[in-house]
């Protein structure tokens, strides 16, 4: 598998990218008929099939700023969506954000049961790093490390969960902006920057050009979650209801605004590596002008 040239379209990319990445989990998820098979169509019901696999392709895109072949990359890439969508089942639960529907189908909660899809995201998380554990196609050193990092952008100390319960303590509350930003670099933005992260250290880039893709994925992580806050705010969504987002304490232009100021921030912070960052840059002005 070639990586795309700067002169290829993004769409393109995507194009590639997803049927493999759903493919890869294809396989590594446990079929619906093996025991106990309830768990294990739970769990392939809300993987597979739907969603726009932005933090795999993020972490391939990553990986090809320093690499070519891009196939070694695919079970971590498909690792990071098993932990994404163990996140999103248990975001839909009554007891979370109370969501029937997710991607236009029944959430899992509900073509299931509460009880089966706590059970099917909790399997989910455990199969990742069962998966990680096993990639031989690098040193073990650069695996390890790969899950310790990952543990940390999913995990309660400035990680994913760490935003969810700064998220549900401020729901029905005023947020300062400063609370705000805290919510979402570490609810969004951590792991799915630290996705961008994983996939350029597995590419071999060096101390210097890791920090660069450290600031891209802050930027990017933190403007992609104001922009699914103004997209539901133009949508008359109401999932946000009594939630602390940018809209709601800034506004919507200025919210725009700030998206914008970022990804410029996060296109700068790559701009090094020049066209071999091409997808990193794209990347930015797909969630600009979608």
């Amino acid at each position: 598998m070639e990586s795309p040239s700067a002169s290829t379209d993004l769409s393109a990319f995507f194009e590639r990218i997803r049927p493999a990445v759903e493919s890869t989990l294809q396989k590594l998820l446990p079929g619906e008929n093996v025991t106990p098979s309830i768990v294990h169509q739970a769990m392939r019901y809300s993987t597979l099939g739907g969603g726009k696999r932005i933090r795999p392709c993020l972490c391939i895109a990553g990986y090809i700023v320093g690499k070519d072949d891009w196939s070694p990359i695919l079970p971590v890439a498909a690792s990071i969506e098993m932990i994404h969508a163990y996140s999103l089942i248990h975001d839909d639960l009554p007891a979370m954000d109370d969501d029937d529907e997710r991607r236009g189908k029944p959430s899992c909660h509900v073509q299931f049961n509460e009880g089966m899809a706590i059970l099917a995201g909790d399997a989910l998380l455990t199969l990742a790093f069962e998966t990680l554990s096993g990639v031989k196609e690098f040193p073990p050193e650069r695996m390890l490390q790969v899950i310790s990092s990952l543990s940390r952008f999913a995990g309660t100390r400035e990680g994913m969960i760490a935003g969810q319960v700064l998220d549900i303590e401020a729901e029905g509350k005023d947020v300062t902006a400063a609370e705000l930003e805290s919510i979402h670099r570490s609810k969004t933005g951590a792991f799915l920057g630290g996705a961008v992260w994983i996939g350029a250290y597995l590419g071999g880039l060096g101390p210097a050009e890791l920090g660069w893709i450290s600031r891209y994925g802050e930027c990017i992580g933190l403007a992609f979650q104001i922009l699914d806050d103004v997209d539901d705010e133009l949508d008359g969504s109401n999932r946000d209801e009594g939630k602390a987002t940018y809209p709601h304490v800034h506004g919507l232009e200025k919210s725009k605004v700030i998206a914008r100021e970022l990804l410029h921030n996060a296109r700068q912070a790559v701009a090094p590596f020049g066209g071999r960052a091409h997808v990193l840059a794209g990347i930015c002005d797909y969630l600009e002008y979608r």
